[in-house]
């Protein structure tokens, strides 16, 4: 049986670490059934390096990445979103746009990686904690079985995934 493939928007605020992360990790793990996209409320307008080091050095398409406003998405002629998780806490309690179609939604938090101060390699290490909490989260995601799930167990098991560390 054939599906279609889902749209999953990955919120967060600056759009330079968590977000980006996400993105790359479901287009590569979900390939041929989802299409990811990342989105932020403010910003920062450039993807985090140390984002871009991790996703390279383990060999995951970093082609198109780029920090953009969440408006790009609630626009006439955005793609469709299917699925809409916030990765921070400071974008889950902002109000979102309404995203077009009502779009089954969850709150994924996760540290971020980009507030971490310290040595370059503390900083690595927090991008590489996020990166393999978010990698976990999207396996048990695309593992799902969508197509016996009725939308009050998909939406829990959503939300149960966003608990997974």
């Amino acid at each position: 049986m054939t599906r279609e493939t889902f749209n999953v928007l990955f919120l967060c605020t600056g759009n330079s670490a968590r977000s980006i992360l996400a993105e790359a990790l479901l287009n590569d793990i979900g390939k041929n059934k989802f299409k990811a996209f990342s989105a932020g409320s403010k910003p920062t307008g450039s993807v985090n390096p140390l984002a871009l080091e991790l996703l390279e050095k383990n060999r995951l398409s970093t082609k198109g990445l780029r920090s953009k406003d969440w408006s790009e998405f609630s626009r006439a002629g955005a793609p469709f979103m299917h699925f809409v998780f916030t990765v921070c806490d400071q974008a889950a309690a902002e109000p979102c746009p309404l995203w077009p179609g009502r779009p089954m939604t969850a709150h994924w938090g996760v540290q971020d990686p980009a507030a971490v101060e310290g040595t370059m390699e503390e900083k690595r290490r927090a991008f590489l904690k996020a990166y393999t909490e978010l990698q976990r989260r999207i396996s048990l995601f695309v593992n799902l079985p969508f197509d016996t799930l009725g939308g009050l167990a998909l939406k829990r098991r959503l939300e149960e995934i966003g608990r997974a560390r």
